[in-house]
């Protein structure tokens, strides 16, 4: 009897680690253009809380002014942090290049950026731990790595990474110019593509990280508040549950070890933790280059430019 107890637990143990799981994070929050053209709601909110899915946000306090209706907007953002299932982070206040602008205005940025948002923490007792740098981008060479990692952990922060992105900027840009035009079915191809394009994205990822670990890692998405991902979040979330993904905070997501290895990228670009973490610079950019094809994507938007 005391074998099979012991079988059975190590069963489930298994089971458990072979769970999928990722962390939602969602950039550039709060999007107060599109939450003033919805009538005063956000549907991308409304869809996180009618799929229980926590999140985390990362908020750019700027966003507060951009439309005239600064009172509501900041009603959104209460809204958004009050959420229980939301973790907060720190955006900077407007959304600057770290390696444009240097350090000493970027250490303005992030303190300007947490004025609203700490003070709403504490309100709902809550804690603003998280920063991402804007583009991803920390710093354009080792010392400003340095600088920026130095600055953060004086603040007790924590830099978050990502594993998994799908270029949803691309896929924005495209997808609300057919929506501006009434051409409803382009749009619908390019929602469509994005959902699929970011599974490949997931695919890819899994088989660069759950395959050489031999263990289901837990990732970490990286979206942005947009139209696109409040019409496409539900299909998005929907097709990972299909295949058997669990969602996860990000304080979860962020125990797994693989977050724990050194970061040998110094450069600008705004690349996964995934590439980070490999040291030989070729070996990075030949990963890079199998990534899920966005020539396509790109030529489209080219050509709607013109």
């Amino acid at each position: 009897m005391k074998k099979f107890i012991i079988f059975i637990l190590l069963v489930l143990g298994s089971k458990i680690f072979a769970q999928k799981t990722v962390a939602f994070t969602i950039d550039d929050v709060p999007n107060t253009g599109l939450f003033k053209n919805a009538g005063y709601h956000s549907r991308l909110m409304e869809i996180v809380d009618s799929l229980h899915l926590p999140v985390a946000i990362f908020i750019n306090e700027e966003r507060l002014y951009y439309t005239d209706s600064v009172t509501k907007n900041f009603e959104l953002l209460n809204e958004w942090i009050k959420n229980p299932l939301v973790t907060m982070g720190n955006h900077t206040f407007s959304h600057p290049k770290y390696s444009d602008v240097g350090i000493e205005t970027f250490k303005t940025e992030i303190l300007k950026g947490e004025a609203i948002s700490a003070e709403l923490a504490k309100k709902y007792h809550k804690k603003v731990e998280y920063f991402r740098s804007p583009y991803n981008d920390l710093g354009k060479n080792a010392e400003e790595h340095r600088q920026l990692e130095h600055y953060l952990k004086s603040l007790h922060y924590i830099s978050t990474p990502f594993t998994v992105h799908s270029e949803d900027w691309l896929f924005t840009q495209l997808y609300e110019y057919y929506i501006s035009r009434n051409q409803y079915k382009d749009a619908k191809r390019i929602g469509n593509q994005y959902v699929t394009k970011t599974l490949g994205y997931f695919d890819y990822i899994e088989s660069l990280t759950d395959k050489k670990l031999n263990r289901n890692v837990k990732h970490i998405y990286l979206m942005h508040d947009n139209l696109l991902n409040a019409d496409y979040l539900e299909a998005l979330v929907s097709a990972l549950k299909q295949r058997d993904y669990n969602f996860i905070t990000l304080k979860s997501a962020m125990t797994d070890p693989i977050y724990a290895q050194k970061d040998h990228y110094q450069e600008k670009a705004g690349i996964s933790w995934v590439y980070r973490w490999i040291e030989d610079k070729q070996e990075r950019i030949k990963l890079q280059r199998r990534e899920p094809n966005m020539e396509e994507l790109e030529n489209e938007l080219t050509e709607i430019k013109k």
